[in-house]
């Protein structure tokens, strides 16, 4: 006997039909057929597109009927449908007022905001067909992969190391010794390297469907690309280009196949997320989706209906219309539930506290929304804390004791001081601290502490260039940030120098140093462990070439950058005083403060003057961590041009003092520390640093 909700009632051509079922939006493959839903409120009326792959043309069109719509929903439920051969699409029609904020235009096929694949972009860089008037279409996904029992991990948000890549840069270049070059597969090659430096978490840039084409061009012969993917094109569909497998229709299943073997292997995954615009642009960008549905829901218009432009990128999401961050939370439970994401890092997230009319909201509801979800209650959720329209939050994004953030001070400072400006010091001992003067009431976890990321100088850029040489980008240098706080260490770019390229050693294990003894969440930029570059060019978003992909030859090359790495994640990982999402607990059971700052001579330091050396001293309680023995680390810090010798503070009884690392020698992994000759000092060379570990 057949269940009388899924009996059709209406028949066109081949296909039956009937009405559907509300949730879930988008197209559910279910036994007896495919289930359609989408949200139009201004729409008159909404017509299904069905194609078969490949073909230019619709094999059918089947109008909604208006008892098919509820509230406003159309759904639709139709039989017969072949769902590895049919792609689909829809037409809404209603008022094309632009003035009003209403563009609709049923001649545009639009792609379903809630796609789970997308075609037309399969293989990354193919030209597709320009008289092809819908080239991104909805494809259909059966979810029945077989986890294997893997779920998120769930690692506590302190412990982590995270290690933000491009998907296609990283395995790209000839040299990455993989052989699914610039995919999800590649990404699952590499697992093991991963493994050997110890990191734990990867933030992987955006990796939703986006169109690699967007404003592409040729600059002296280069084709320049939409790179980064900061454009989102579909939300819950994977960008198929990243799939090695994605001509043959399986690039869902080789991302979910990386993401549980990076879980099996110990290793989170962090997605880096766009909701702040889409790919549609400006009055003069293509229809795709969103402003042919319902333009006035999912947008940020002003009142002549104009785009409010926050992000920079030509639009701004409506977030906090109750429509849109319904959106915006079924699109990361699809992630969490579907994917297994561990959490996710939002871009330009700023944009998200604005109201309808672009003002500053106090307790914004997507942000509430979201660190209150019931699904997302163990995800990661980072915030990108400032936008393109000015809006700097960062120490004051809304939290609710959820959010994390990138801690662009923390970067600015670091950096800074280790160029050489002594007056950052007393602000560099609350960064290292966990940032307690901007997360108190929080935790040092709030804090994602970072040197560089995808956006500016690579480390070794950071250390090889005064300028920006963003020449190749065709916009006359004048794209990408300005404010670097960049030293070249005497000499432009690349140089035979051997005294300058010590020094730029130095430097970057200085940096390492720090942000690895840092309290906080650290971040490192993938390549950095062994100075890979970009030539320079710090805003790489256009370069599908040597500029954006990561060199492996330089793995060979620098094997002590690399080992330094390697031993202060390591070191890390084997000291849970530094990991402490709490801040500062004064003096604890080894009869010491937990943390400490310290001048040349233990205990005298004043934290108000500036400075270019200091010291600081973890204390770590054996009983509070639940540990064997006590133990200290002492981090020196010579941030000056000429050597400097430190006084040792003193050990409890039977404890000496044992070298893990330092910029002008070597390092040695947590346990094979090589024994400190003299026990009373220590001296330093210029700009350099070391961490001792007192046992």
């Amino acid at each position: 006997m057949q269940l009388i909700d899924t009996f059709p009632t209406n028949k066109i051509g081949d296909l039956e039909y009937r009405i559907g079922r509300v949730f879930p939006f988008g197209a559910t493959v279910m036994e007896q057929g495919v289930n359609f839903s989408i949200f139009s409120k201004e729409a008159k009326s909404c017509t299904l597109v069905l194609f078969h792959h490949g073909c230019k043309e619709p094999f059918i069109e089947i109008p909604f009927p208006e008892e098919f719509r509820i509230g406003d929903v159309y759904t639709m439920m139709v039989f017969g449908i072949n769902v590895e051969t049919t792609e689909y699409g829809y037409r809404f029609d209603g008022e094309f007022n632009p003035q009003a904020g209403l563009r609709y235009d049923k001649s545009k096929i639009l792609l379903d905001p809630y796609a789970k694949s997308i075609s037309g972009r399969s293989v990354w860089g193919r030209e597709f067909d320009p008289e092809d008037p819908f080239p991104q279409r909805g494809q259909f996904i059966r979810e029945d992969y077989d986890w294997e029992g893997d779920k998120p991990l769930e690692y506590p948000l302190s412990d982590l190391v995270i290690y933000e890549l491009h998907v296609r840069s990283f395995t790209k270049h000839e040299t990455s010794a993989v052989k699914y070059k610039g995919t999800f597969a590649g990404l699952a090659e590499k697992i093991p390297y991963l493994k050997e430096l110890g990191v734990n978490c990867v933030e992987l840039m955006p990796i939703f469907a986006f169109d690699e084409f967007e404003n592409a061009r040729e600059v002296n012969g280069q084709k320049l690309y939409h790179y980064w993917g900061y454009s989102t094109v579909g939300f819950f569909a994977p960008k198929a280009g990243y799939a090695a497998s994605a001509p043959f229709g399986m690039e869902t299943e080789e991302l979910k196949n990386t993401i549980r073997l990076l879980h099996k292997n110990g290793i989170e995954v962090i997605l880096d997320v766009v909701f702040n615009h889409t790919a549609e642009g400006n009055e003069n960008g293509p229809y795709i989706s969103f402003r042919g549905i319902d333009n006035r829901t999912y947008y940020l218009l002003t009142p002549d209906g104009w785009y409010y432009n926050f992000s920079g990128c030509g639009n701004t999401m409506n977030c906090n219309n109750p429509v849109v961050r319904f959106f915006i939370l079924d699109c990361l439970r699809y992630w969490v539930s579907a994917y297994h994401v561990d959490g996710f890092r939002f871009d330009l997230a700023s944009i998200l506290s604005r109201d309808e009319d672009g003002a500053p909201m106090m307790e914004p509801p997507l942000l509430d929304l979201l660190a209150h979800d019931a699904v997302l209650g163990r995800s990661i959720l980072i915030a990108e804390a400032w936008d393109a329209g000015g809006m700097y939050q960062v120490g004051c994004f809304p939290s609710w004791n959820r959010w994390s953030e990138w801690n662009g001070k923390y970067r600015d400072c670091v950096r800074k001081f280790i160029k050489g400006a002594g007056e950052c010091a007393p602000e560099l001992y609350w960064r290292i601290r966990g940032s307690s003067d901007m997360y108190r009431g929080r935790s040092a976890a709030a804090s994602i502490n970072f040197i560089t990321c995808h956006d500016g100088f690579s480390m070794y850029d950071l250390v090889s260039y005064n300028e920006k040489h963003n020449e190749a980008n065709g916009e006359d240098n004048r794209d990408g940030s300005n404010d670097n706080a960049s030293w070249n260490c005497g000499t432009e770019g690349d140089t035979e120098d051997p005294g300058i390229n010590a020094l730029r050693r130095r430097q970057m294990k200085n940096l390492f140093t720090i942000l690895l003894m840092s309290r906080g969440v650290p971040m490192l930029l993938s390549g950095d462990e062994f100075c890979n570059t970009q030539f320079g060019n710090n805003n790489a978003y256009c370069q599908d070439n040597e500029i954006s992909y990561l060199n492996w030859e330089g793995l060979e090359k620098e094997q002590d950058l690399f080992s330094y790495v390697q031993h202060l994640i390591a070191l890390r990982k084997a000291h849970p005083v530094l990991r402490d999402p709490r801040f500062d607990q004064g003096q604890n059971g080894t009869g010491y403060p937990e943390l400490s700052f310290h001048g040349t001579t233990p205990w005298q330091h004043d934290e108000c003057a500036s400075t270019l050396t200091f010291a600081y001293l973890f204390a770590e309680d054996h009983e509070k961590y639940g540990l064997k023995k006590d133990c200290f680390l002492y981090v020196a810090v010579n941030a000056y041009w000429e050597e400097q010798t430190f006084s040792l503070p003193q050990l409890p009884e039977g404890m000496k003092w044992t070298l893990s690392c330092e910029a002008y020698g070597a390092s040695y992994a947590p346990g094979k520390e090589k024994a400190l000759p003299d026990q009373g000092r220590l001296t330093l060379g210029g700009r350099s640093t070391a961490v001792l570990v007192g046992k």
